[in-house]
């Protein structure tokens, strides 16, 4: 069973005694492609240059909301060139924390949806407790590919999201007692989602609270499996083959 991994931060300094045992064990685990996402311009290049290293392992490019304050787009319109890049990303808006102010947010967002369109790349979006504003952002810059990762909303943005086009991806916040995303789950099109760790946050249960990683996509898989009536086999034969047409893979 091959699982295709949308959304992990490798990268970051959580893995830095065992990243090269990690990334083995998702081989072994049945992950053979992952996108290792960035969220600034220090990420974004750690992110392209892992993705360097491993053949099977992408790279996206971009801010996400946190670090909007800091944009700096020459060093992402220089960055989302490099042949390992396969989508702009994470970006959106995030009014749960609020870490930079909502205006600086929305500015940033949409510059790098313009972005995104001028290259030709698929867009990854982070979205906690904004819905209405990224929906209307993106609707706004008639954005294309997109994604919203770790899906957070509720069965009626997610009919929203789908009658765009736009795709939604689950991560092990799923597997939680307390998720109200059974419904979405259900009600997805076979061709509109796919499954991602964060890693390392959200670990899904039965190791909520560990640190996560890739090797634990079978978690969120099996749970999807178990909602939609479907085997994890073909959870995952759907999934892959959804990420493999929005990322443009061969």
């Amino acid at each position: 069973m091959e699982i295709f991994e949308t959304h992990a931060h490798l990268d970051l300094p959580d893995f830095s005694q065992d990243r090269e045992e990690i990334i083995e064990g998702c081989l072994e685990t049945g992950v053979s492609r992952i996108i290792n996402i960035g969220f600034n311009q220090e990420t974004s290049e750690t992110s392209i240059a892992l993705a360097d290293k491993y053949d099977f392992i992408y790279a996206s490019v971009g801010y996400h909301p946190h670090d909007a304050v800091d944009y700096n787009a020459e060093a992402i319109k220089e960055l989302a060139r490099h042949k390992k890049v396969v989508a702009l990303g994470e970006i959106g808006l995030d009014y749960f924390r609020d870490t930079s102010p909502r205006h600086i947010q929305r500015q940033v967002f949409e510059e790098q949806i313009l972005l995104a369109q001028e290259y030709d790349l698929p867009i990854i979006v982070h979205c906690r407790d904004a819905h209405d504003d990224c929906y209307e952002i993106l609707k706004r810059s008639e954005a294309k590919d997109v994604v919203f990762h770790c899906f957070s909303g509720d069965v009626l943005f997610a009919e929203k999201v789908l009658a765009e086009g736009w795709k939604i991806s689950f991560a092990g916040n799923i597997t939680f007692k307390k998720s109200t995303l059974d419904d979405v789950i259900r009600m997805v099109p076979n061709e509109s989602f796919f499954v991602e760790t964060d890693s390392p946050y959200l670990a899904p249960t039965p190791h909520r609270g560990e640190r996560n990683d890739p090797t634990y996509l079978p978690y969120v898989v099996q749970k999807i499996a178990e909602v939609r009536g479907q085997t994890p086999k073909k959870v995952a034969e759907l999934t892959y083959a959804n990420a493999m047409k929005f990322f443009r893979l061969k």
